[in-house]
Formats: C-alpha cells, sequence, structure tokens
C-alpha cells in the first residue's frame, strides 16, 4: 500500500510539472489579441509560440489602398502605418520562437508598419530566436532589453528612446544596428557582447551612454555619433576596427586605440 501510494504521489508531481510546463507555452496570437482589447502584457519564464506582430500589419493592409513601387521611395517616407500601444508589455525571462516585428516594411502593398511604445516596454533576459525589428520605433517610457539574446537579425535603426533605458548584458549573434537611434537619458550597453559588426552611426545620446567591459567582437562603427554627458569605455573590447570619423563627445573629437 505504501509503495502504491508512493507512485501515485509520484505520478501526480509529474503531471503536475508537465502541466505547469504547457502552461507556459504562449501563443502570439494571444498576446496580439489582449493588445488589442487594452489589456496589460505581462509574462515571465513564458515561451511565446509564432509571429508576434506588434504592428498589426496583416489587419492593416487589407484595408490600405495599392501604392506602385518608386526607386526613390524605398519605403521609409509618407508610407508609414504606425500603431501606438498604450498598454505595459513586460516580458521576462521568456524565450520568443519566431519573429518579433515593432517594425515591416511589406514589399507588396509598398507600406511600412511600425508600433509605438507608450507605456513600460520590457524584453528582460529574453531570448529572440528569429528576427527582432524595432526599426522606427518611439519608447515614450522605461525600455528594458537588459539581458536579452538576439540570436538573428535586430534592428534599432531611427528608435527614439525618450524614457530609462537599460540594454546591459545583451548579446547579438548577428550584426546589429542602433543607427540614427535616439536616447534621452543615460543608458548602459556594459557587459554586452556584439559578435558581429555594430553600427552606432549617426546615434546621438543626450545623456550619456556606457560601453563598460563591452565585446565588439569585429567591427565598431560609431562615425557621426555624438554623445553628451559621461561617455564610459571602460574595459571596452573591440577586435577589429573603430570608424569614429565626425564623433563628437561633448563636443571634442574622438579616436579609439
Amino acid at each position: 500500500m505504501k509503495k502504491t501510494t508512493t507512485l501515485a504521489a509520484l505520478f501526480i508531481c509529474l503531471f503536475l510539472s508537465l502541466n505547469s510546463t504547457a502552461q507556459k507555452r504562449v501563443k502570439a496570437s494571444k498576446i496580439m489579441n489582449d493588445i488589442k482589447n487594452g489589456k496589460d502584457i505581462v509574462y515571465k519564464n513564458a515561451t511565446i509560440v509564432g509571429v508576434l506582430d506588434l504592428t498589426f500589419m496583416d489587419e492593416k493592409a487589407e484595408k490600405l489602398p495599392k501604392r506602385k513601387r518608386r526607386w526613390w521611395n524605398n519605403g521609409n517616407s509618407n508610407n508609414k502605418i504606425e500603431e501606438q500601444i498604450k498598454q505595459e508589455i513586460s516580458f521576462t525571462n521568456c524565450t520568443f520562437e519566431d519573429n518579433v516585428f515593432a517594425y515591416f516594411h511589406d514589399e507588396d502593398t509598398q507600406y511600412t508598419f511600425v508600433a509605438n511604445f507608450e507605456d513600460d516596454v520590457v524584453f528582460k533576459n529574453c531570448t529572440f530566436k528569429e528576427m527582432a525589428l524595432f526599426k522606427y520605433s518611439h519608447f515614450e517610457e522605461k525600455a528594458d532589453f537588459s539581458g536579452a539574446n538576439f540570436n538573428r537579425e535586430n534592428t534599432f535603426k531611427y528608435a527614439q528612446f525618450k524614457g530609462d533605458v537599460d540594454f546591459a548584458n545583451t548579446t547579438y549573434n548577428q550584426s546589429s544596428t542602433f543607427k540614427y537611434a535616439f536616447f534621452r537619458n543615460n543608458v548602459s550597453f556594459a557587459n554586452a557582447v556584439f559578435k558581429e559588426t555594430a553600427t552606432f552611426k549617426y546615434a546621438q545620446f543626450k545623456d550619456g551612454v556606457s560601453f563598460n567591459k563591452t565585446r565588439f567582437e569585429e567591427d565598431l562603427n560609431i562615425k557621426y555619433t555624438k554623445v553628451r554627458g559621461d561617455f564610459n569605455i571602460q574595459g571596452m573590447h573591440v577586435e577589429y576596427s573603430v570608424d569614429a570619423k565626425y564623433t563628437k563627445i561633448n563636443g571634442k573629437s574622438f579616436s579609439y586605440h
């Protein structure tokens, strides 16, 4: 009887464990539906399954008139369709199995779809297995990507960060770009690892930036970058070359040796 009771208890524990694991898999479509219904998005220790399209591109594209493709347009002028996400978006220790889009240029419709965030945005200690695109996105409040692992293509080109922001301890396994990015508050890239070329060309840091112990395992492009405030590069390592042409640190030219 004792053995039977023990085995039953073990099966119950196993069932509860498997059930708990199953509950941690969340469909991206559910998250998108909750956003549409104005709900705060807060997940911890979850795996997100499916494309998380924060721009709601598919839904909007159907209602838009067709555009003719022109070589001078290049998808970046007056064809931008923006989604304003007003509620909190928070993911901690989560894995995204498919693409995460806060930006997408649709070749079929010739429209560029962008998501902007009016409340806090957190992707802390998250893993992006596929693309993570935040080009043109505006972050009005806190943006916390600390500890995130970007396995594939990622971009924050033209992104604007107007609140507190953190990219410390991040890992970029492919080329990454913060070209033209704007940071109003101090931002940390401390202990980050860029395994391929990192681009901060034309980026603006209005209240300082930390590259303390940051590793750039290929090239670093900070051409035309402007920094006002603290510029912490203590322990920073660049394996190959640094392009700092026309870079200004508190109004002064900068060269990295």
